[in-house]
């Protein structure tokens, strides 16, 4: 432990513990990377024309251009002892809307919306911008915890973990539609 930890108040983790810390990163990136992989389809059996997907597309990067540095803000902010912390409400509120929405997404198509209706299709922008945002609100406080949690001494461990984990759910999510 270095005097900075010291002060700080960092002790040292058990790596277990630092790979916990990083674990949901594995999971917000399966859920990335089925949103953008899948996307196209979705749309494509709501009836969108093929040409026009762009504007589905632009949804996610604003969402996490919006949402990231506003939670981020919000959960330095925060702090709920009952509700575990500074940082869990975010997580939680997060992992439900996103588990949510990547069940219904791939159900859209049934909900007797009309193949090409503007319905079905707003509902599907609707539901796609709720998916990010959601895996958004969930991912700034996964990073934040690293930096709250983790003394110097094992911060690069820790961001080599996370940034493992989250290639490896893009990998992982990569082959979920073969099923």
């Amino acid at each position: 432990m270095n005097e900075n930890d010291k002060v700080a108040g960092l002790p040292e983790l058990a790596k277990s513990v630092i790979w916990m810390i990083n674990f949901g990163y594995l999971g917000i990136q399966i859920a990335f990377t089925l949103e953008t992989s899948q996307m196209s389809r979705i749309f494509q059996t709501l009836g969108a024309d093929p040409t026009k997907l762009g504007w589905f597309f632009i949804l996610p990067p604003l969402a996490g251009l919006v949402v990231q540095p506003a939670i981020g803000s919000l959960s330095d902010k925060t702090w709920a002892p009952k509700l575990g912390g500074r940082r869990l409400p975010y997580l939680l509120i997060g992992m439900i809307f996103a588990v949510i929405m990547m069940l219904l997404l791939p159900n859209i198509g049934s909900f007797g919306l009309g193949y090409g209706s503007v319905e079905a299709l707003v509902f599907g922008a609707i539901a796609i911008a709720i998916l990010d945002v959601s895996a958004n609100m969930a991912m700034q406080p996964f990073k934040m915890m690293i930096g709250d949690m983790v003394n110097d001494e094992q911060k690069s461990y820790a961001y080599g973990i996370q940034s493992m984990l989250s290639n490896s759910g893009a990998v992982i999510a990569a082959f979920f539609h073969f099923y």
